[in-house]
């Protein structure tokens, strides 16, 4: 089947729409952002769609360029990560947001919005970027 140039377009565009509104988020004091439900509600929101979309990618590379098929969502950022397709830095930094995202889908009466704006504060912008040196690994 090879890469799906559109199908990998297409999650980055949804992580960038995401970070786009998380930056907006970003630029609440701490106090109003976890006094507004509607706000923590967004935040999570748009996580839980970034994270995803960075997800649908992982295992469409690890499947489609190296051939590996993943067990849990984490462990595809650190074959990815193992590859050199992102840096080591990025895998950890997505196998932390895939753990975080099973959190926000499973246990979504514990969130820690404490947590949440620190992942904020943390820049998500940096989510989901290949390693400048191997830019075109979606090849």
């Amino acid at each position: 089947m090879g890469m799906n140039r559109d199908l990998i377009a297409s999650r980055f565009q949804d992580i960038r729409q995401s970070l786009e509104r998380l930056e907006r988020i970003r630029s609440l004091p701490k106090e109003a952002f976890l006094a507004d439900q509607d706000v923590l509600d967004l935040a999570c929101y748009r996580l839980l769609v970034a994270i995803e979309a960075a997800i649908q990618i992982c295992f469409h590379v690890s499947a489609q360029r190296l051939h590996r098929v993943p067990e849990e969502y984490a462990e595809c950022f650190a074959i990815l990560g193992e590859a050199g397709v992102i840096s080591l830095a990025l895998s950890e930094r997505l196998q932390r947001m895939a753990r975080f995202r099973n959190m926000l889908v499973h246990r979504y009466w514990t969130v820690d919005y404490e947590r949440v704006y620190e992942i904020l504060e943390d820049h998500p912008v940096r989510l989901c970027r290949p390693r400048r040196d191997g830019a075109g690994w979606w090849r």
